[in-house]
């Protein structure tokens, strides 16, 4: 049975995979850290349960299609299963910044769907990681804990210093799972 403490949540571009400012508009244009895959693979082997929360406005910008997402998320699902991994659920919102949706993050709506997709009663005291400071405000609304990487736009979301009071700052995903597998995070 899956638990919120045994929940990660991820972003997606700048924590599993390199971001750019133009979009990441294709399968050709996603490319993954490699020791962001492996410690996700190593999540799941330590029981974890992991899931990706993903803003993908460039869908409602015109850049690419959701076959084109889906082709991304095939290959990420492939990349961590080659690892000995799992992805247990990846939600998206497809609306732009004024579509006054309920699903872009810093909204809560991707985290309520991989709550219910995962039939959790409360997502409180799962991991939330991302690289900007709408990933870290959206997971803390529903009780989240909040771990910044460096990587993406971490860099910049962190000399910023906003919103960062209850998150954890890690130099990238990898170093993350360490300590999290070694117990040094409770």
């Amino acid at each position: 049975m899956i638990t919120a403490q045994q929940l990660v949540i991820l972003d997606r571009d700048g924590v599993i995979n390199h971001d750019s400012d133009a979009y990441i508009k294709s399968l050709d244009e996603w490319i993954p850290y490699p020791s962001a895959i492996r410690a996700i693979a190593r999540l799941t082997q330590a029981g974890f349960t992991v899931a990706v929360a993903t803003n993908q406005s460039g869908i409602a910008r015109g850049f690419y299609d959701e076959a084109t997402l889906n082709t991304m998320n095939e290959r990420l699902h492939g990349l961590v299963e080659a690892e000995g991994g799992q992805i247990a659920h990846i939600a998206y919102c497809p609306h732009g910044p004024d579509d006054q949706c309920g699903c872009r993050k810093p909204l809560p709506g991707l985290f309520t769907e991989i709550q219910d997709k995962l039939t959790l009663s409360s997502l409180k005291g799962s991991w939330m990681v991302g690289d900007s400071l709408r990933d870290l405000q959206a997971g803390e609304s529903v009780g989240c804990r909040s771990v910044l990487v460096k990587t993406g736009k971490g860099e910049k979301t962190l000399a910023k210093g906003d919103g960062l009071e209850h998150a954890l700052v890690y130099a990238d995903l990898a170093a993350f799972v360490d300590d999290l597998l070694s117990e040094a995070l409770d």
